[in-house]
């Protein structure tokens, strides 16, 4: 859909400047553009191998343990069947962790780890009889075959994938990033309005993943 829209975008441009005449303008334009996204992409790669440097650093450290360690009370108000100690809840925690520092280019990998281990940690469940989405018996001979609880997103990816999106973010490291980047006389004034705005989505994304939660074990 998004390759449709940009196309579309990209041949509603040109024919236009086709028809007034600015081709130039569209050609000067287009290598303005690449030049300035170069420019961007080593000033966001400076950030962020600094950024994911601290975060292997704090790793190391044990900083990052110890932080998931001070989450799980929260994972489990959030993941109530998600065993805290588990490997799914480890890389949930980095990516919420990673998420608040505003790094969520370096989110993404454990963010994609933590799916696959709510996948593995689901059809472990089914393969014991104990899963609390997954009924043992399903109705039809197709569902037995392929239960869909296995082949469809379970309410725990549902609920990390809408906490993901709605992402608390206590340093907009990126957003701080960009705006140095095109001049901003003060960058980090963004700080304020993001951390509201984060928190506010946030906690409607909570709201809405407790109410659906109950719904979908009734």
């Amino acid at each position: 859909m998004l390759n449709y829209l940009w196309s579309s975008m990209i041949l509603t441009g040109t024919l236009w400047a086709a028809v007034h005449g600015r081709l130039d303008d569209v050609t000067q334009g287009a290598l303005t553009a690449a030049k300035e996204a170069v420019a961007l992409c080593v000033t966001m790669l400076g950030v962020m191998s600094l950024w994911t440097g601290v975060l292997e650093i704090g790793n190391s450290a044990g900083l990052i343990g110890q932080l998931s360690k001070a989450m799980r009370p929260v994972l489990r108000f959030l993941f109530p069947d998600l065993a805290p100690d588990s490997r799914a809840a480890e890389h949930i925690s980095v990516n919420f962790i990673a998420n608040m520092l505003g790094l969520g280019w370096a989110a993404t990998p454990a963010g994609l780890k933590a799916m696959e281990e709510l996948k593995k940690t689901e059809e472990s469940r089914y393969a014991a009889g104990t899963s609390p989405y997954c009924s043992q018996t399903p109705p039809t001979p197709e569902a037995r075959r392929d239960p869909p609880c296995l082949t469809t997103a379970t309410p725990e990816m549902c609920t990390f994938l809408i906490l993901n999106i709605s992402s608390l973010q206590l340093i907009p490291v990126n957003i701080i990033a960009y705006r140095s980047q095109y001049g901003s006389p003060s960058p980090a004034a963004i700080t304020g309005p993001c951390l509201a705005a984060t928190a506010a989505s946030t906690l409607a994304a909570v709201v809405f993943c407790r109410v659906m939660g109950r719904r979908s074990r009734r």
